[in-house]
């Protein structure tokens, strides 16, 4: 399961990092626009605002639709989630305590 949520979350630090590129290019491009007097300065902000706004937005729609495509994915291949895990663990030790207590009992 560790192994799952790392791949995952190097896939999601891949998707920060490729927005972080597309954004620091598309500063370049615009200030050499706006050298080349093909864009005023305010338009060039502007254009940057809504790309960077839109990259934003659309990689926290990829990260939800990533982590939900990972759940589907573990749960089809029969991976228990970690509250499953955990109740089971809880069963276990009240299983053991009884076994304990019935062991007891009969030594005496």
């Amino acid at each position: 399961m560790e192994n799952n949520n790392n791949w995952m979350q190097e896939l999601l630090m891949m998707g920060v990092g490729t927005t972080s590129f597309v954004a620091e290019r598309l500063r370049e491009v615009g200030d050499q626009w706006v050298r080349e007097g093909k864009i005023d300065p305010d338009q060039a902000r502007m254009m940057m605002d809504e790309v960077v706004d839109k990259l934003k937005t659309d990689q926290g729609q990829f990260e939800e639709r990533m982590q939900r495509q990972m759940r589907h994915v573990l749960q089809d291949l029969g991976v228990p989630r970690q509250s499953e895990l955990d109740e089971l663990r809880g069963r276990i030790d009240r299983l053991e305590r009884q076994l304990r207590n019935l062991e007891d009992k009969q030594w005496r």
